[in-house]
């Protein structure tokens, strides 16, 4: 893989970053930006445990994809409280994915605002990703290609992204978000993974309080170095384009698939795997 180390700046203008970033669809991390909000100083594993001890929580790790499995539907629950206990006593998989600031704990808005960068922001969709020490997402982009403004607390998280430019590369499953979940994006097996040598994409590191931009539609691979925590704050996709995909994910897709999943079961999912390794492979001849 070809990696990039993605641009960083200390803060920006929201004019520098509409044209620097935002129109030619660039990440970028944006290291001081949230320096004056509460969240900066309040938002460690303390707080949050003070503020949502008592909460159930749905958590996620890196199981292979299952028929069974429902949409984002999690593998076990467990109190907020002691899941940062885990977090903090031994490496985990479990990760928390998708989690609702506003609906589950509302309190916790007033220690940040929405970020002004002239992009019309989802307000009711502020949510939260807690992970262990090595733990990680399986690379894929969201459903809706939305821009998303990444900001990160507690501990340190390593980031990988391509655009969806590369996806011919990228042994993408068919009818899903996904890449083959096989593939570990730390450290990949380009043996096994050849095509993977003509990706081209970005890379950085995030700590407490530094912001990633991640424009609308690209893929991303994050895993937690040490155990911490991030919220996602996200903007509708601008690209008339990258909006046709969001609503044919949204309406058809994820439909299609999970019906499929019903009536083929398991061989659907090992079709999909297996037809990744065909296609990428097709193409490279």
């Amino acid at each position: 893989m070809q990696l990039k180390d993605i641009p960083r700046v200390k803060t920006i203008s929201r004019a520098d970053f509409i044209k620097n970033y935002y129109k030619p669809q660039k990440p970028v991390v944006i290291e001081k930006f949230i320096t004056q909000w509460p969240a900066y100083s309040k938002w460690h594993f303390d707080y949050i445990k003070e503020k949502a001890g008592d909460l159930t929580v749905p958590l996620y790790d890196d199981r292979p994809v299952d028929y069974k499995d429902g949409f984002n539907e999690p593998h076990t629950t467990m109190k907020m409280g002691a899941y940062i206990d885990l977090l903090r006593k031994q490496p985990t998989k479990y990760r928390i994915f998708l989690w609702n600031l506003i609906k589950e704990v509302p309190q916790l808005q007033n220690d940040f605002t929405y970020p002004d960068f002239g992009i019309p922001l989802m307000k009711g969709l502020p949510m939260l990703f807690f992970g262990g020490i090595d733990s990680y997402t399986f690379m894929h982009y969201d459903i809706d290609l939305a821009n998303i403004f990444h900001f990160h607390f507690e501990g340190k998280k390593e980031c990988i992204l391509f655009p969806q430019t590369q996806n011919k590369f990228l042994y993408k499953v068919p009818h899903s978000l996904i890449t083959h979940e096989s593939i570990n994006f730390s450290n990949p097996d380009l043996d096994k993974w050849p095509a993977l040598q003509y990706a081209n994409g970005f890379k950085t590191h995030l700590e407490h309080g530094e912001l990633l931009y991640i424009p609308e539609g690209f893929w991303h691979y994050m895993k937690y170095v040490t155990p911490g925590f991030s919220m996602s704050l996200r903007g509708i996709a601008h690209n008339p384009k990258n909006l046709g995909k969001a609503v044919y994910n949204v309406f058809i897709m994820r439909y299609f698939d999970n019906f499929m999943r019903r009536v083929k079961g398991q061989k659907w999912i090992d079709w999909k795997n297996e037809e990744a390794i065909k296609r990428t492979h097709k193409i490279l001849g």
